[in-house]
Protein backbone atom coordinates (compact mmCIF):
# COMPACT_ATOMS: atom_id res chain seq x y z
CA UNK A 1 0.00 0.00 0.00
CA UNK A 2 1.47 3.30 -1.07
CA UNK A 3 1.73 6.20 1.32
CA UNK A 4 -0.02 9.39 0.26
CA UNK A 5 1.59 12.76 0.44
CA UNK A 6 0.07 14.78 3.23
CA UNK A 7 -1.63 18.03 2.41
CA UNK A 8 0.81 20.95 2.39
CA UNK A 9 1.24 22.32 5.90
CA UNK A 10 1.95 25.82 4.60
CA UNK A 11 -0.97 28.01 5.59
CA UNK A 12 -2.68 29.45 2.52
CA UNK A 13 -3.46 33.01 3.49
CA UNK A 14 -6.41 34.82 2.02
CA UNK A 15 -5.69 37.35 -0.68
CA UNK A 16 -7.54 40.58 -1.33
CA UNK A 17 -7.42 43.53 -3.69
CA UNK A 18 -4.81 45.25 -1.52
CA UNK A 19 -2.50 42.24 -1.79
CA UNK A 20 -2.96 42.17 -5.56
CA UNK A 21 -2.22 45.90 -5.71
CA UNK A 22 1.01 45.42 -3.74
CA UNK A 23 2.11 42.65 -6.08
CA UNK A 24 1.24 44.80 -9.09
CA UNK A 25 3.22 47.78 -7.75
CA UNK A 26 6.12 45.53 -6.79
CA UNK A 27 6.22 43.88 -10.21
CA UNK A 28 5.85 47.24 -11.92
CA UNK A 29 8.72 48.79 -9.96
CA UNK A 30 11.07 45.84 -10.38
CA UNK A 31 10.36 45.46 -14.06
CA UNK A 32 10.56 49.23 -14.55
CA UNK A 33 13.94 49.21 -12.89
CA UNK A 34 15.15 46.27 -14.96
CA UNK A 35 14.14 47.89 -18.23
CA UNK A 36 15.29 51.31 -17.12
CA UNK A 37 18.70 49.82 -16.34
CA UNK A 38 18.98 48.01 -19.66
CA UNK A 39 17.51 50.86 -21.68
CA UNK A 40 19.86 53.30 -19.98
CA UNK A 41 22.72 51.10 -20.99
CA UNK A 42 21.47 50.45 -24.53
CA UNK A 43 21.00 54.16 -25.20
CA UNK A 44 24.35 54.95 -23.61
CA UNK A 45 25.96 52.24 -25.75
CA UNK A 46 24.39 53.73 -28.85
CA UNK A 47 25.17 57.37 -28.06
CA UNK A 48 28.27 57.79 -25.85
CA UNK A 49 29.87 54.53 -24.68
CA UNK A 50 31.70 53.98 -27.96
CA UNK A 51 33.52 57.28 -27.24
CA UNK A 52 33.95 56.83 -23.47
CA UNK A 53 35.02 53.18 -23.26
CA UNK A 54 36.17 52.44 -26.85
CA UNK A 55 37.69 55.71 -28.12
CA UNK A 56 40.63 54.29 -30.10
CA UNK A 57 38.60 52.63 -32.88
CA UNK A 58 36.48 53.80 -35.82
CA UNK A 59 32.88 54.91 -35.11
CA UNK A 60 31.38 51.77 -36.68
CA UNK A 61 33.72 49.40 -34.80
CA UNK A 62 33.10 51.40 -31.61
CA UNK A 63 29.35 50.92 -32.04
CA UNK A 64 29.85 47.17 -32.57
CA UNK A 65 32.03 46.96 -29.42
CA UNK A 66 29.50 48.90 -27.35
CA UNK A 67 26.70 46.63 -28.58
CA UNK A 68 28.82 43.59 -27.71
CA UNK A 69 29.14 44.70 -24.09
CA UNK A 70 25.37 45.27 -24.15
CA UNK A 71 24.98 41.63 -25.19
CA UNK A 72 27.23 40.36 -22.40
CA UNK A 73 24.51 41.20 -19.87
CA UNK A 74 22.16 38.81 -21.64
CA UNK A 75 24.59 35.91 -21.23
CA UNK A 76 24.68 36.54 -17.47
CA UNK A 77 20.88 36.69 -17.46
CA UNK A 78 20.76 33.07 -18.58
CA UNK A 79 22.72 31.93 -15.53
CA UNK A 80 20.54 34.12 -13.32
CA UNK A 81 17.42 32.57 -14.85
CA UNK A 82 18.64 29.06 -14.04
CA UNK A 83 19.83 29.85 -10.52
CA UNK A 84 17.00 32.06 -9.32
CA UNK A 85 14.32 30.28 -11.34
CA UNK A 86 15.02 26.99 -9.59
CA UNK A 87 15.17 28.79 -6.26
CA UNK A 88 11.80 30.44 -6.93
CA UNK A 89 10.16 27.13 -7.83
CA UNK A 90 11.54 25.49 -4.71
CA UNK A 91 11.21 28.06 -1.89
CA UNK A 92 8.77 30.61 -3.29
CA UNK A 93 8.57 33.64 -5.53
CA UNK A 94 8.81 36.60 -3.16
CA UNK A 95 12.20 35.72 -1.61
CA UNK A 96 13.82 35.56 -5.02
CA UNK A 97 12.33 38.87 -6.12
CA UNK A 98 13.90 40.60 -3.13
CA UNK A 99 17.38 39.35 -4.04
CA UNK A 100 17.17 40.05 -7.77
CA UNK A 101 16.21 43.69 -7.45
CA UNK A 102 19.03 44.33 -4.97
CA UNK A 103 21.60 42.90 -7.39
CA UNK A 104 20.23 44.90 -10.30
CA UNK A 105 20.09 48.19 -8.43
CA UNK A 106 23.56 47.95 -6.92
CA UNK A 107 25.30 47.10 -10.20
CA UNK A 108 23.48 49.81 -12.17
CA UNK A 109 24.38 52.45 -9.61
CA UNK A 110 28.04 51.42 -9.74
CA UNK A 111 28.09 51.82 -13.53
CA UNK A 112 27.42 55.49 -12.84
CA UNK A 113 30.70 55.85 -10.93
CA UNK A 114 32.95 53.90 -13.31
CA UNK A 115 36.20 55.48 -14.49
CA UNK A 116 36.44 56.06 -18.24
CA UNK A 117 39.00 54.74 -20.71
CA UNK A 118 40.83 58.06 -20.50
CA UNK A 119 41.25 57.57 -16.75
CA UNK A 120 42.28 53.92 -16.38
CA UNK A 121 42.66 52.57 -19.90
CA UNK A 122 41.61 48.98 -20.58
CA UNK A 123 40.32 48.57 -17.03
CA UNK A 124 37.35 50.81 -17.88
CA UNK A 125 35.67 48.40 -20.35
CA UNK A 126 36.68 45.43 -18.15
CA UNK A 127 34.89 46.94 -15.14
CA UNK A 128 31.93 47.82 -17.33
CA UNK A 129 31.61 44.22 -18.49
CA UNK A 130 31.93 42.95 -14.89
CA UNK A 131 29.07 45.15 -13.71
CA UNK A 132 26.99 44.16 -16.72
CA UNK A 133 27.47 40.54 -15.69
CA UNK A 134 26.23 41.20 -12.15
CA UNK A 135 23.36 43.31 -13.47
CA UNK A 136 22.36 40.59 -15.89
CA UNK A 137 22.61 37.84 -13.28
CA UNK A 138 20.05 39.61 -11.12
CA UNK A 139 17.84 40.63 -14.03
CA UNK A 140 17.72 37.07 -15.39
CA UNK A 141 14.84 36.16 -13.11
CA UNK A 142 13.35 39.56 -12.26
CA UNK A 143 10.76 39.95 -14.98
CA UNK A 144 10.02 36.21 -14.99
CA UNK A 145 9.39 36.30 -11.25
CA UNK A 146 7.22 39.41 -11.48
CA UNK A 147 5.27 37.83 -14.35
CA UNK A 148 4.72 34.57 -12.48
CA UNK A 149 3.76 36.36 -9.27
CA UNK A 150 1.18 38.61 -10.89
CA UNK A 151 -0.31 35.87 -13.09
CA UNK A 152 -0.64 33.57 -10.07
CA UNK A 153 -2.39 36.29 -8.04
CA UNK A 154 -4.85 37.24 -10.81
CA UNK A 155 -8.23 35.66 -11.48
CA UNK A 156 -8.44 33.55 -14.64
CA UNK A 157 -11.07 35.89 -16.12
CA UNK A 158 -8.86 38.99 -15.97
CA UNK A 159 -5.44 37.36 -16.05
CA UNK A 160 -4.38 38.85 -19.37
CA UNK A 161 -5.23 42.40 -18.37
CA UNK A 162 -3.67 42.14 -14.91
CA UNK A 163 -0.54 40.37 -16.14
CA UNK A 164 -0.03 43.10 -18.71
CA UNK A 165 0.70 45.46 -15.82
CA UNK A 166 4.16 43.90 -15.73
CA UNK A 167 4.63 45.25 -19.24
CA UNK A 168 3.66 48.70 -18.04
CA UNK A 169 6.71 48.37 -15.82
CA UNK A 170 8.88 47.66 -18.84
CA UNK A 171 7.27 50.58 -20.59
CA UNK A 172 7.78 52.86 -17.59
CA UNK A 173 11.45 51.91 -17.41
CA UNK A 174 11.95 52.49 -21.11
CA UNK A 175 10.10 55.80 -20.86
CA UNK A 176 12.11 56.99 -17.85
CA UNK A 177 15.43 56.03 -19.44
CA UNK A 178 14.51 57.60 -22.77
CA UNK A 179 13.21 60.76 -21.10
CA UNK A 180 16.43 61.12 -19.11
CA UNK A 181 18.51 60.75 -22.25
CA UNK A 182 16.32 63.21 -24.16
CA UNK A 183 16.89 65.78 -21.40
CA UNK A 184 20.62 65.11 -21.28
CA UNK A 185 21.13 65.17 -25.05
CA UNK A 186 19.09 68.34 -25.50
CA UNK A 187 20.42 70.30 -22.51
CA UNK A 188 24.10 69.36 -22.32
CA UNK A 189 26.93 70.00 -24.70
CA UNK A 190 28.79 67.06 -26.19
CA UNK A 191 31.71 67.63 -23.81
CA UNK A 192 29.43 67.80 -20.77
CA UNK A 193 27.59 64.65 -21.84
CA UNK A 194 30.81 62.71 -22.29
CA UNK A 195 32.52 63.99 -19.14
CA UNK A 196 29.80 63.67 -16.47
CA UNK A 197 26.26 63.87 -17.90
CA UNK A 198 26.04 60.17 -18.84
CA UNK A 199 26.46 59.20 -15.16
CA UNK A 200 23.26 60.87 -13.92
CA UNK A 201 20.71 58.27 -15.15
CA UNK A 202 22.64 55.35 -13.66
CA UNK A 203 22.94 57.01 -10.27
CA UNK A 204 19.22 57.88 -10.26
CA UNK A 205 18.23 54.19 -10.35
CA UNK A 206 19.37 53.87 -6.71
CA UNK A 207 16.21 55.66 -5.50
CA UNK A 208 13.95 53.24 -7.38
CA UNK A 209 15.81 50.28 -5.89
CA UNK A 210 15.24 51.49 -2.33
CA UNK A 211 11.51 52.01 -2.90
CA UNK A 212 11.08 48.61 -4.57
CA UNK A 213 12.90 46.84 -1.73
CA UNK A 214 10.61 48.55 0.79
CA UNK A 215 7.49 47.41 -1.09
CA UNK A 216 8.69 43.82 -1.46
CA UNK A 217 9.31 43.37 2.24
CA UNK A 218 5.54 43.21 2.88
CA UNK A 219 4.48 40.98 -0.03
CA UNK A 220 2.58 37.76 0.56
CA UNK A 221 3.68 34.59 -1.19
CA UNK A 222 1.94 33.52 -4.40
CA UNK A 223 -1.31 31.64 -3.60
CA UNK A 224 -0.55 29.19 -6.40
CA UNK A 225 2.80 28.30 -4.85
CA UNK A 226 1.16 27.70 -1.47
CA UNK A 227 -1.57 25.52 -3.02
CA UNK A 228 0.83 23.32 -4.97
CA UNK A 229 0.44 19.64 -4.14
CA UNK A 230 4.22 19.19 -3.95
CA UNK A 231 4.88 22.02 -1.48
CA UNK A 232 5.24 21.03 2.17
CA UNK A 233 6.08 23.56 4.89
CA UNK A 234 6.77 26.20 2.26
CA UNK A 235 9.33 24.15 0.33
CA UNK A 236 8.75 22.07 -2.81
CA UNK A 237 9.54 18.37 -2.54
CA UNK A 238 12.33 17.09 -4.74
CA UNK A 239 11.76 14.22 -7.17
CA UNK A 240 13.41 11.80 -4.76
CA UNK A 241 11.25 13.00 -1.88
CA UNK A 242 8.15 12.64 -4.01
CA UNK A 243 9.16 9.13 -5.06
CA UNK A 244 9.65 8.10 -1.44
CA UNK A 245 6.39 9.50 -0.13
CA UNK A 246 4.02 8.91 -3.07
CA UNK A 247 2.86 10.45 -6.31
CA UNK A 248 -0.74 10.93 -5.22
CA UNK A 249 -2.24 14.38 -4.81
CA UNK A 250 -3.64 15.10 -1.38
CA UNK A 251 -7.47 14.87 -1.22
CA UNK A 252 -7.59 18.43 0.05
CA UNK A 253 -6.29 19.59 -3.33
CA UNK A 254 -8.93 17.99 -5.51
CA UNK A 255 -8.91 19.31 -9.07
CA UNK A 256 -5.17 19.74 -9.33
CA UNK A 257 -3.02 17.50 -11.46
CA UNK A 258 -1.13 14.61 -9.93
CA UNK A 259 2.50 14.97 -9.01
CA UNK A 260 3.10 11.75 -10.89
CA UNK A 261 1.81 13.29 -14.14
CA UNK A 262 4.04 16.35 -13.69
CA UNK A 263 7.15 14.32 -12.93
CA UNK A 264 6.73 11.94 -15.85
CA UNK A 265 5.58 14.40 -18.48
CA UNK A 266 8.06 14.76 -21.34
CA UNK A 267 9.34 18.30 -21.13
CA UNK A 268 10.28 20.46 -24.06
CA UNK A 269 7.28 21.02 -26.32
CA UNK A 270 5.73 23.83 -24.29
CA UNK A 271 9.16 25.34 -23.80
CA UNK A 272 10.00 25.38 -27.52
CA UNK A 273 6.66 26.93 -28.43
CA UNK A 274 7.08 29.58 -25.73
CA UNK A 275 10.61 30.25 -26.98
CA UNK A 276 9.25 30.80 -30.48
CA UNK A 277 6.63 33.19 -29.14
CA UNK A 278 9.39 35.08 -27.36
CA UNK A 279 11.47 35.52 -30.52
CA UNK A 280 9.27 38.13 -32.18
CA UNK A 281 9.09 40.43 -29.18
CA UNK A 282 12.73 40.00 -28.14
CA UNK A 283 14.18 40.37 -31.61
CA UNK A 284 12.05 43.33 -32.54
CA UNK A 285 12.88 45.00 -29.22
CA UNK A 286 16.62 44.68 -29.78
CA UNK A 287 16.35 46.24 -33.23
CA UNK A 288 13.79 48.99 -32.57
CA UNK A 289 14.75 50.06 -29.04
CA UNK A 290 18.49 49.50 -29.20
CA UNK A 291 20.06 49.24 -32.63
CA UNK A 292 17.98 51.74 -34.59
CA UNK A 293 18.75 54.53 -32.10
CA UNK A 294 22.47 54.09 -32.75
CA UNK A 295 21.92 53.44 -36.47
CA UNK A 296 20.11 56.75 -36.86
CA UNK A 297 22.82 58.71 -35.08
CA UNK A 298 25.94 56.89 -36.35
CA UNK A 299 25.11 55.64 -39.84
CA UNK A 300 22.25 57.83 -41.09
CA UNK A 301 23.76 60.84 -39.23
CA UNK A 302 20.34 61.92 -37.97
CA UNK A 303 20.17 64.20 -34.96
CA UNK A 304 20.69 62.14 -31.78
CA UNK A 305 17.39 63.37 -30.34
CA UNK A 306 15.27 61.82 -33.10
CA UNK A 307 15.76 58.21 -32.00
CA UNK A 308 15.40 58.87 -28.29
CA UNK A 309 12.32 61.06 -28.85
CA UNK A 310 10.71 58.32 -30.94
CA UNK A 311 11.21 55.76 -28.17
CA UNK A 312 9.82 58.29 -25.69
CA UNK A 313 6.64 58.90 -27.70
CA UNK A 314 6.23 55.19 -28.42
CA UNK A 315 6.52 54.38 -24.71
CA UNK A 316 3.86 56.97 -23.86
CA UNK A 317 1.47 55.43 -26.37
CA UNK A 318 2.30 52.04 -24.87
CA UNK A 319 0.41 52.92 -21.69
CA UNK A 320 -2.73 52.57 -23.82
CA UNK A 321 -1.54 49.77 -26.10
CA UNK A 322 -0.46 47.34 -23.37
CA UNK A 323 -3.67 47.10 -21.28
CA UNK A 324 -5.82 47.14 -24.42
CA UNK A 325 -3.92 44.14 -25.82
CA UNK A 326 -4.14 42.40 -22.41
CA UNK A 327 -7.91 42.97 -22.37
CA UNK A 328 -8.28 41.70 -25.94
CA UNK A 329 -6.32 38.58 -25.00
CA UNK A 330 -8.84 37.87 -22.23
CA UNK A 331 -11.71 38.51 -24.64
CA UNK A 332 -10.58 36.64 -27.77
CA UNK A 333 -7.81 34.34 -26.56
CA UNK A 334 -4.02 34.37 -26.69
CA UNK A 335 -3.55 32.57 -29.99
CA UNK A 336 -5.62 34.89 -32.26
CA UNK A 337 -3.85 37.96 -30.88
CA UNK A 338 -0.41 36.44 -31.45
CA UNK A 339 -1.25 35.46 -35.02
CA UNK A 340 -2.59 38.91 -35.85
CA UNK A 341 0.16 40.96 -34.22
CA UNK A 342 3.08 38.93 -35.60
CA UNK A 343 1.62 38.92 -39.13
CA UNK A 344 1.08 42.69 -39.07
CA UNK A 345 4.64 43.25 -37.83
CA UNK A 346 6.11 41.18 -40.65
CA UNK A 347 4.09 43.12 -43.22
CA UNK A 348 5.12 46.44 -41.66
CA UNK A 349 8.90 45.75 -41.61
CA UNK A 350 9.79 47.05 -45.10
CA UNK A 351 7.54 50.15 -44.98
CA UNK A 352 9.01 50.97 -41.56
CA UNK A 353 12.58 50.85 -42.85
CA UNK A 354 11.68 52.95 -45.88
CA UNK A 355 10.23 55.55 -43.53
CA UNK A 356 13.27 55.42 -41.23
CA UNK A 357 15.71 55.94 -44.10
CA UNK A 358 13.65 58.83 -45.54
CA UNK A 359 15.66 61.40 -43.58
CA UNK A 360 12.49 63.17 -42.42
CA UNK A 361 12.48 63.35 -38.58
CA UNK A 362 8.66 63.32 -38.34
CA UNK A 363 8.37 60.29 -40.62
CA UNK A 364 11.16 58.50 -38.75
CA UNK A 365 9.41 59.15 -35.43
CA UNK A 366 6.05 57.83 -36.69
CA UNK A 367 7.73 54.71 -38.07
CA UNK A 368 9.47 53.89 -34.80
CA UNK A 369 6.42 54.65 -32.64
CA UNK A 370 4.29 52.23 -34.68
CA UNK A 371 7.04 49.62 -34.75
CA UNK A 372 7.56 49.80 -30.99
CA UNK A 373 3.86 49.43 -30.17
CA UNK A 374 3.00 46.85 -32.81
CA UNK A 375 6.04 44.60 -32.82
CA UNK A 376 7.35 44.99 -29.26
CA UNK A 377 4.91 46.23 -26.62
CA UNK A 378 1.82 44.43 -27.95
CA UNK A 379 3.64 41.12 -28.15
CA UNK A 380 5.08 41.69 -24.69
CA UNK A 381 1.59 42.19 -23.25
CA UNK A 382 0.58 38.79 -24.67
CA UNK A 383 3.84 37.13 -23.68
CA UNK A 384 3.46 37.96 -19.98
CA UNK A 385 0.31 35.91 -19.50
CA UNK A 386 0.69 33.30 -22.25
CA UNK A 387 4.05 31.98 -21.12
CA UNK A 388 2.86 31.72 -17.52
CA UNK A 389 -0.13 29.66 -18.68
CA UNK A 390 2.03 27.39 -20.84
CA UNK A 391 4.02 26.00 -17.90
CA UNK A 392 3.03 23.90 -14.91
CA UNK A 393 3.34 25.29 -11.40
CA UNK A 394 6.22 22.99 -10.41
CA UNK A 395 8.69 24.46 -12.92
CA UNK A 396 6.89 27.62 -14.10
CA UNK A 397 9.41 30.13 -12.76
CA UNK A 398 12.43 28.25 -14.16
CA UNK A 399 11.00 27.51 -17.60
CA UNK A 400 9.52 30.97 -18.06
CA UNK A 401 12.81 32.62 -17.06
CA UNK A 402 14.82 30.34 -19.36
CA UNK A 403 12.48 30.90 -22.31
CA UNK A 404 12.74 34.65 -21.85
CA UNK A 405 16.50 34.68 -21.44
CA UNK A 406 17.41 32.18 -24.16
CA UNK A 407 15.15 34.16 -26.49
CA UNK A 408 16.86 37.31 -25.25
CA UNK A 409 20.33 35.95 -26.00
CA UNK A 410 19.43 34.63 -29.43
CA UNK A 411 17.41 37.67 -30.49
CA UNK A 412 17.78 40.78 -28.31
CA UNK A 413 21.48 40.42 -27.47
CA UNK A 414 22.85 38.94 -30.69
CA UNK A 415 20.39 40.85 -32.88
CA UNK A 416 21.88 44.36 -32.51
CA UNK A 417 25.41 43.00 -32.93
CA UNK A 418 24.38 41.06 -36.05
CA UNK A 419 22.48 44.08 -37.36
CA UNK A 420 25.51 46.33 -36.84
CA UNK A 421 27.73 43.86 -38.69
CA UNK A 422 25.33 43.30 -41.61
CA UNK A 423 24.63 46.98 -42.17
CA UNK A 424 28.37 47.73 -42.02
CA UNK A 425 29.11 45.02 -44.60
CA UNK A 426 26.20 45.72 -46.98
CA UNK A 427 25.87 49.46 -46.45
CA UNK A 428 22.10 49.03 -46.72
CA UNK A 429 18.97 48.81 -44.56
CA UNK A 430 17.49 45.62 -46.04
CA UNK A 431 19.13 43.28 -43.46
CA UNK A 432 17.18 45.08 -40.74
CA UNK A 433 13.87 44.54 -42.53
CA UNK A 434 14.77 40.89 -43.15
CA UNK A 435 15.56 40.37 -39.46
CA UNK A 436 12.26 41.95 -38.37
CA UNK A 437 10.35 39.73 -40.79
CA UNK A 438 12.25 36.63 -39.67
CA UNK A 439 11.62 37.22 -35.97
CA UNK A 440 7.94 37.87 -36.57
CA UNK A 441 7.48 34.75 -38.72
CA UNK A 442 9.03 32.55 -36.02
CA UNK A 443 6.44 33.87 -33.57
CA UNK A 444 3.66 33.45 -36.14
CA UNK A 445 4.51 29.78 -36.71
CA UNK A 446 4.84 29.12 -32.96
CA UNK A 447 1.41 30.62 -32.31
CA UNK A 448 -0.08 28.58 -35.14
CA UNK A 449 1.15 25.24 -33.74
CA UNK A 450 0.63 26.07 -30.06
CA UNK A 451 -2.58 25.46 -28.06
CA UNK A 452 -4.94 28.07 -26.70
CA UNK A 453 -4.16 28.46 -22.98
CA UNK A 454 -6.49 31.27 -21.94
CA UNK A 455 -7.86 30.66 -18.45
CA UNK A 456 -5.76 27.56 -17.73
CA UNK A 457 -5.62 26.47 -14.07
CA UNK A 458 -2.20 27.67 -12.88
CA UNK A 459 -2.14 25.28 -9.91
CA UNK A 460 -1.75 22.36 -12.30
CA UNK A 461 1.74 20.95 -12.03
CA UNK A 462 2.24 19.80 -15.60
CA UNK A 463 2.82 21.90 -18.74
CA UNK A 464 0.06 22.71 -21.22
CA UNK A 465 1.54 20.36 -23.88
Amino acid sequence: MTESIAPPTTRVESRNTRDLAKVAVSGWLGTAMEFMDFQLYSLAAAIVFNKIFFPDVSPVIGLIAAMATYGVGYVARLFGAIYFGRMGDRIGRKKVLYITIALMGASTTLIGVLPTYAMVGIWAPILLVALRLVQGFGAGAEIAGATVMLAEFASARRRGLISSLVCLGTNSGTLAASALWVILVSSLSQDQLLSWGWRIPFLASFVIMLFALWIRRSLKESPVFEQRADVVDGVALSKDEVAKRSAEVAPALAGTSTIEAALHQRKGKSFLIALGLRFGQAGNSGLVQTFLVGYLATVLLTDKGVGTNAILYGSLLGFITIPVVGFLGDRFGRRPLYLTLSALTAVYAIPMMLMITSGNPAVITIAMVIGLNLGVLSLFAMESVTMAEFFGARTRFTQLALAKEIGGILATAIGPLLAATLTAVTGHWWPLAAMLIGYSLITLVSAAIGPEVRGRDLVRLEDAV
